[in-house]
Formats: C-alpha cells, structure tokens, sequence
C-alpha cells in the first residue's frame, strides 16, 4: 500500500507506521512497563483496529479548537502528516509495551515540547498552551474513547475490560502531564467526560483544512493533483469509513461536509476482512513480524 504522504513522497503512511512500530517496541526491556502482559492496554494496542483508532482519535481531537489551534500553528503537519502520525504511533508503542524508563523518556520529551506550545486561538480568541491540564485531558480522553468504540464495533471487548482500560490509562494520562485524579476511571466517567465538554468543541477553520488535508491522501480520487494517487484498492477508503461510522453522531454534524460522504456505515465482516489484509501487508515490512514475536514471548513468559 502506498499512501504517500509528506517531504519523503516515496514512503507510504504504512512503511512509516510499521518503522514506528518496530522501533518502539523493545528488544531487552528492563520491566513490563507501566501495564504489562496481562493488561488490556497491551491486547488493544496490538490489535488489528489501530488504523481505524488512530484515525477516529485524530478526527476528534480537533474538534476541540484550542488543541487543534495548538497543532495548527506549531507542527509541520502541512509539511510531513506521515512523518507526524509516525511519531505520534511510536510515542504510544513506546508508552504501552516500553519500559518504564523508556515510557518516562518519551513523555519527558513530549512534555519538553509541550513548553513552547502557547498561542491564541484565531477560532475563538482564546489563549491556549500545550500544557493545560484540560488539553492535554482532552487529547488523552479521545484516544481512550477511541479505542473503546473501535474494541465495541470491529474487535472485542467486555463491559469490565472497558472499565479495565480506562482505568490502566491513569497511568499514561498522568505521565504526560495531567495531575492525579483528574483522568476517568471508569467508562461512564469517560462518557460523562464528553458530554460535560461537547459545548467547547467545534470544527473550526483549522480543523476543516486539516482534517479534510488528511482525509485527501486517504481516499482515492480525491489526492491532491501533486500527489500520487493511493495504491491499496481502497483499503484506505475503508479505514476513513470506518473511523467516520465509528464517531459519536454529535462529531459528525458538527463536521458536517467536510467529512466524504461514504454511504452507509460498513460492515463489521467488512472493516475486519480490510483490517486482516492491512494486517497482513503491516506485518510484511521489516521488523514488524520481530517485534510482534517479542511481545508474544513476553506475554507467554510472564502469563505461563
């Protein structure tokens, strides 16, 4: 598949993925981390649904302003979008099977970056910083409500095991910043999250460039001209159809045509058999299948 993306045009979104991935997962771990082999966090982070949650997450962290205002005015997405989600993929490989060392190292350097992260959003005018508690919430809390929607629709997942997951993710809220306590729990804390929040959101200017500049080198036909067109047999399309089918109904309206009309939401037969060849062409590139080998001895080892 090559969907290319950014400065390196000739590397697909999934060579980079895959890099990221193999990268991050370690070869000679001192600890099982802040989870570990038996947790929830490690089954869903290796699941085959992580195309579609990275994707649902990105299209509802920005739809906050002020973290997407953030993004806007001090990344390089325009520039490298690749290079951008492939960092943002090895930070939470790095986060779910590192470490504890290497898991406190890539949030120190997140954090580090988070300093000079400060505006105003030219949206609503407020002021805004990368460090905020309450950004920083936000953007933890989409993830997590992300990969519970993506487990209840196109994987599995147990009302207790929700409530598992979320509650394992204290940790990795509170390594990034966010003080203790102030993260959910429990899945109705999470749910009772966004509806307490929803009256802050909205797809601003710089959410509509954004997400609709990414959702152009996902589906075909609708590439830039500069650009080549994806080369996956719309198993791309497929991911953005499921990501949008997968978002909560208040996110689509407020996207309104910014979002592809995509016609009914897919099949649950359907996003599996897509996710199973995306899989499968993952596990292709270099390092994945050694890294995947890893965690499975792990989990064996410490599980019997």
């Amino acid at each position: 598949m090559s969907v290319s993306t950014g400065e390196d045009s000739g590397v697909s979104l999934l060579e980079r993925a895959a890099a990221a991935f193999a990268g991050s997962v370690p070869e000679s771990p001192a600890d099982d981390g802040f989870f570990g082999p038996g947790s929830v966090t490690w089954r869903l982070a290796g699941a085959m649904t992580m195309p579609v949650v990275g994707l649902r997450a990105l299209l509802l962290q920005a739809l906050h302003p002020l973290a997407m205002a953030g993004v806007d005015q001090h990344s390089q997405w325009r520039a490298d979008p690749g290079g951008r989600l492939a960092s943002t993929s090895a930070y939470e490989v790095t986060i779910s099977f590192g470490d504890r060392a290497a898991a406190r190292a890539a949030a120190a350097r997140v954090r580090k970056i988070h300093d000079f992260v400060r505006g105003t959003d030219p949206a609503t005018g407020k002021p805004y910083a990368a460090q905020d508690p309450a950004l920083l919430l936000w953007v933890h809390n989409a993830l997590v409500d992300s990969q519970l929607a993506c487990a209840r629709r196109y994987g599995s997942i147990s009302g207790d095991d929700e409530d598992r997951y979320v509650r394992e993710q204290i940790a990795a809220a509170e390594l990034i910043g966010i003080p203790a306590g102030l993260a959910p729990s429990t899945a109705a804390e999470l749910t009772a999250y966004f509806d307490e929040v929803r009256p802050e959101l909205m797809c601003s200017p710089a959410a509509a460039e954004a997400m609709g500049y990414l959702l152009r080198y996902l589906l075909p036909g609708d590439a830039p001209a500069t650009e080549p067109e994806p080369d996956d047999g719309g198993l791309w399309e497929d991911v953005a159809s499921a990501a949008i089918a997968s978002l909560p109904g208040w996110a689509i309206e407020m996207y309104g045509d910014v979002l592809p009309e995509v016609g009914e939401p897919p099949a649950r037969a359907e996003v599996r058999a897509v996710l199973g060849v995306m899989d499968a062409a993952f596990l292709s590139e270099p390092g994945v299948l050694e890294a995947r080998q890893r965690i499975q001895q792990r989990t064996r080892q410490a599980l019997g």
